[in-house]
């Protein structure tokens, strides 16, 4: 017998019995539906680590200098805070001997940033991400102005109070006037609005355009470090990742020599970039992805168990069947494969609607909640590789049990 004969003749019986086929890949559905999406958001949240929060929050090809790292995905004991809490700050002093050693192909920018009290005639005052900054912040930012333009290099210099502003300050604070040229207050002190950034998106629901960049040498800055000269970064980058390594050691020895280090202590400064902010997340994203796959297979197995027993049943109520078949030539090969192919096929098809399943359920939780998804080709190629191979070894029993049955006592049967 064919195996386009033994297929066709399995998906004759499972249209027969839609009722017992249904329940039969229940379990496989059900199993390779929840593989598909949990690995689905697995691999969204992924991809959004590296592309979207890492990207937006550190350049491409730039590292940070900070007294501790901006964000830490991993487990932050009591000690490491308390570390944290004993380091010294950045200051302003520590700017030149950093950046006047850099390879000369790099950028950089200093910054302070908190959350600030704005007001503005046109709406209700309202807490506000604000940045002082100094160097070429939006150059390495890669953030573009839509309207009105950046600071000039006089502005920096001089502390000029003007201020570009993101979308959401636009929205709230200027909602139906153009905000170019009007100002905003800033402990009492009035800013111009010169520029208006290009729209940020947003980060697990929280938006990226509620901010205001501001020149560091203007008043603003000693908001954001009550300590007098304390900053909180500087930003350096390469064109390349070699220029970056670089760059990176040559800031960490003048760091430590600053810090009056010895060759045995430890950094008390923290130097991030996007790969060291990841590493943490990849490691974690790992263990998930085992997990999103160990979880459902727990169903994979329920499955193949109730396919075993539905084709044990099978084959008892066939078995006047089998032997007709046997008795008009059909070898023992014939009835094996017949079975083996009507156990694969069931568990394939459950296993492609779970997939499809699987893919609407991980649109869904994109839809209701702000996590991301992204469905992973390898997840879907073994999702049905893992069905039909269910299919095959659960199979597998009962195929030979019928193949080996007597046609003459298999005749005899009511």
């Amino acid at each position: 017998m064919s195996l386009f004969e033994a297929l066709r003749m399995a998906l004759q019986q499972i249209r027969a019995q839609k009722l017992k086929s249904f329940f039969t890949l229940l379990g496989v559905t059900i199993g390779v539906m929840f593989l598909i999406a949990v690995v689905s958001v697995v691999e969204g949240m992924g991809q959004y680590m590296e592309h979207d929060l890492v990207g937006k929050l550190i350049a491409i090809h730039s590292f940070e200098l900070r007294t501790r790292p901006d964000f830490n995905l991993g487990d932050v004991d009591d000690a490491m805070i308390a570390d944290f809490r004993r380091r010294p700050r950045l200051t302003e002093e520590d700017l030149h001997p950093v950046v006047d050693g850099l390879p000369p192909e790099t950028r950089w920018y200093m910054m302070s940033e908190d959350q600030i009290r704005i007001e503005s005639p046109f709406a209700r005052p309202r807490d506000v991400l604000t940045f002082a900054v100094t160097g070429d912040y939006f150059a390495i930012r890669g953030m573009g102005i839509v309207s009105g333009r950046a600071f000039t290099s006089q502005e920096l210099e001089s502390g000029t109070l003007v201020v570009v502003i993101g979308q959401d300050v636009k929205d709230h604070f200027f909602p139906t006037v153009d905000p170019i040229g009007r100002s905003i207050r800033i402990a009492g002190v009035p800013y111009e609005v010169v520029g208006i950034a290009e729209k940020q998106g947003s980060t697990l629901g929280f938006s990226l355009d509620k901010f205001i960049v501001a020149p560091y040498r203007a008043p603003v800055h000693r908001l954001l470090n009550r300590d007098r000269g304390v900053i909180d970064a500087i930003v350096v980058q390469a064109p390349n990742d070699q220029i970056l390594a670089d760059a990176q050691e040559q800031v960490r020895q003048t760091m430590r020599v600053r810090h009056k280090l010895h060759p045995s202590q430890p950094d008390n400064f923290s130097v991030q970039t996007p790969a060291a902010a990841l590493a943490t997340w990849q490691s974690i994203q790992k263990y998930l992805v085992i997990a999103a796959i160990v979880l459902p297979a727990i169903g994979l197995v329920v499955g193949a168990i109730v396919i075993m027993n539905i084709m044990l049943v099978a084959v008892a109520e066939r078995t006047r069947e089998i032997g007709i078949r046997k008795s008009l030539g059909a070898r023992r090969s014939d009835i094996l494969a017949q079975f083996l192919i009507e156990a694969a096929a069931l568990s394939t098809l459950g296993a492609a609607t779970g997939v499809a399943l699987g893919i609407v359920l991980a649109q869904l939780v994109t839809t209701l909640t702000p996590m991301p998804v992204a469905v992973a080709p390898w997840s879907i190629v073994l999702s049905v590789a893992l069905g039909a191979g269910i299919g095959i070894i659960s199979g597998v029993y009962p195929a030979s049990r019928a193949a080996r049955l007597d046609p003459i006592d298999a005749l005899r049967q009511e």
